[in-house]
């Protein structure tokens, strides 16, 4: 029963924290869409409520294994470590870095909609002309400059902040592998239960 339990809570949050980063990189690729923002959302919203409920089938495994007196088994052990380890990768490097893209989607999309609603016919055809001589330097004022070239400097530092966003999608994506592949390992233990010597 602890088993199915465990399968059942913590199932979801492999599946979510697999499916997040490339609904982030789409949701980052297409600021301002909400469909794809929806999708990351969601995934962040189910590994962050399964995460709780696993934390309690965690602790009902741990005096589940106490009353049946096998907690100095080995493979219960190693078990217990592995999955102490998941939990530290699931809370501290999971969760925050599915929190900081979902910031990121949001303020892309943010900018994307004040963007557009700044946007004016002159102004886009300007802006479509634009090349790199004139994009703003760092000794000009910004305050003399015309509307288009500082929408211009904006849209490359958005760029930018996209890319390295898209980069932390990708050490996401190993982080959570390396968290689904710590609880296999857990869930195969604690069906095998090798070298134990009570049948529990």
């Amino acid at each position: 029963m602890h088993v199915l339990a465990a399968i059942v809570a913590i199932g979801p949050v492999t599946v979510a924290a697999s499916m997040f980063p490339p609904a982030a990189r789409a949701a980052l690729a297409r600021p301002g869409d909400e469909h794809s923002a929806g999708i990351a959302r969601v995934l962040y919203r189910i590994c962050g409520i399964y995460s709780a409920l696993g934390l309690l089938v965690v602790v009902f495994g741990f005096f589940t294994a106490q009353s049946l007196d096998v907690l100095g088994q080995t493979w219960l052990m190693v078990a217990i470590a592995l999955t102490g380890l998941a939990a530290l990768v699931l809370a501290f490097a999971i969760l925050p870095a599915q929190r900081n893209l979902m910031d990121e989607i949001t303020a892309a999309g943010a900018a994307r909609d004040a963007g557009a609603g700044d946007a004016s016919p002159e102004g886009g055809s300007a802006a479509r002309g634009l090349s790199v001589m004139d994009l703003p330097t760092a000794d000009m004022p910004t305050h003399s400059l015309p509307p288009s070239r500082v929408a211009a400097a904006l849209d490359s530092g958005a760029a930018t902040s996209n890319g390295i966003a898209l980069a932390r999608t990708k050490r996401l994506a190993m982080t959570a592998g390396i968290f689904n592949l710590l609880w296999a390992t857990v869930t195969v233990l604690m069906i095998l239960r090798p070298g134990s010597t009570t049948g529990v």
